[in-house]
């Protein structure tokens, strides 16, 4: 999910995004609207903003989770092949190439715990895991 002040933003099992209004729960369907919107956090693998992660081959479920860092400059992916990967934030065009990626022992679920560092903060902690 993504948060801000007054809306969530929820990906749902059947791949599609939708927004909805805090606490009354009315869903935002106004694209201009949710267009304006600036997110506190960014966790979703959905969006225009994120096309770039998916790969030639990957299917829908290849991604698993995504953070972007506080700064809003990066943004680092987790998938079922045990790779970490960073981007530069947003990433709208399809196939970019990873800054840096790396391969752990299994599938990634939750890279959030990365969010917090710069990009060369991430490249020497991911470096130095040594997996």
């Amino acid at each position: 999910c993504k948060f801000s002040v007054v809306t969530s933003k929820v990906s749902t099992g059947s791949y599609k995004r939708q927004v909805y209004e805090v606490p009354s729960g009315k869903q935002l369907v106004d694209q201009a609207v949710i267009d304006r919107i600036t997110w506190a956090t960014w966790t979703s693998v959905l969006g225009d903003e994120v096309i770039g992660i998916w790969s030639r081959h990957a299917e829908k479920a290849d991604v698993n989770c995504a953070c972007v860092s506080h700064s809003g400059i990066n943004l680092v992916t987790g998938d079922d092949f045990g790779m970490v990967k960073l981007f530069d934030f947003p990433c709208p065009e399809k196939f970019v190439r990873t800054c840096f990626c790396m391969a752990t022992a299994t599938s990634t679920v939750d890279i959030r715990v990365f969010s917090c560092f710069t990009r060369r903060h991430m490249m020497e902690i991911l470096s130095s895991l040594n997996l």
